[in-house]
């Protein structure tokens, strides 16, 4: 099992940068999936980057494509998220996920989740 905790959200004003953090605890967290989703008010939790367990491979939703950065450090047992460029359409509440063996985009997928941290935006 792995508990997930997120931290680094925050209001920013629209062009700026957050960079999201997620510290994985219990039985060896490099041997799981890691990925971020959001929630905005009213709408569907989404996709918007995972990474695999060596960090060799990232993919990320069109949304956020060349502005956020997922990447992990194996040895302190985190995952952070660099959000440049940031919309108010960003706004939403950023969940760190795991699961085991491969990428998915799929939140149901995920077995692992942290409490959540609200990024805002605003325009």
């Amino acid at each position: 099992q792995v508990q997930l905790e997120e931290s680094g959200g925050g209001l920013v004003q629209a062009g700026g940068s957050l960079r999201l953090s997620c510290a994985a605890s219990g039985r060896t967290p490099s041997s799981y999936v890691m990925g971020w989703f959001r929630q905005a008010p009213g709408k569907e939790r989404e996709f918007v980057a995972t990474i695999t367990r060596s960090g060799g491979k990232t993919y990320y939703a069109d949304s956020v494509k060349g502005r956020f950065t997922i990447s992990r450090d194996n040895a302190k047992n985190t995952v952070s998220l660099q959000m440049n460029s940031l919309m108010p359409e960003d706004t939403a509440v950023y969940y760190c996920a795991a699961r085991l063996i491969l990428t998915s985009t799929y939140d149901g997928s995920y077995d692992y989740w942290g409490q959540g941290t609200q990024v805002t935006v605003s325009s």
